[in-house]
């Protein structure tokens, strides 16, 4: 196996991870909505986060095929963090910006404001089911595919 190939493994369970979220919440959100809730497969936020779960697979089959005491898993590591706290804290941010503007544009219709989409962030249960759903994943796939 050349030193690449646990790379293309770790890019493709992440890659699987982000799709299977996307389509859970698919499935989720027509339930819950009652209605076929196709918006969610491209949704930035709701349960769980796909952005967890994306940089979580992608680190947890790093260390798993090139080792958790590689720097390649660290690097990993530190992106998954970055991606989390952002998804988190920054996005979370623009989604309360998001609803007091279009609270602002409702309250004065003269503002002429196109609606902005308030489903933006996370809250630390979407991010810990994403963490878990990606962590939980990336293992089931190594001990699937082999490693």
């Amino acid at each position: 196996m050349t030193p690449a190939a646990p790379l293309a493994v770790s890019l493709l369970v992440a890659v699987g991870v982000q799709i299977a979220c996307q389509a859970f919440k698919v499935a989720f959100y027509s339930v819950r909505e009652r209605r076929a809730a196709f918006s969610w497969f491209v949704s930035a936020g709701g349960i769980p986060s796909a952005h967890s779960a994306f940089v979580t697979a992608l680190s947890v089959s790093v260390g798993l095929g090139s080792g958790f005491r590689s720097d390649v898993f660290a690097v990993a590591c530190v992106f998954s963090v970055i991606i989390i706290y952002d998804s988190w804290r920054l996005r979370g941010a623009v989604q309360d910006h998001a609803r007091a503007l279009n609270k602002l544009a409702r309250a004065n219709r003269k503002l002429k404001l196109r609606a902005f989409n308030e489903n933006i962030g996370h809250s630390v249960m979407e991010i810990a089911t994403g963490i878990a759903a990606g962590g939980g994943l990336a293992v089931l796939a190594h001990f699937v595919i082999g490693g």
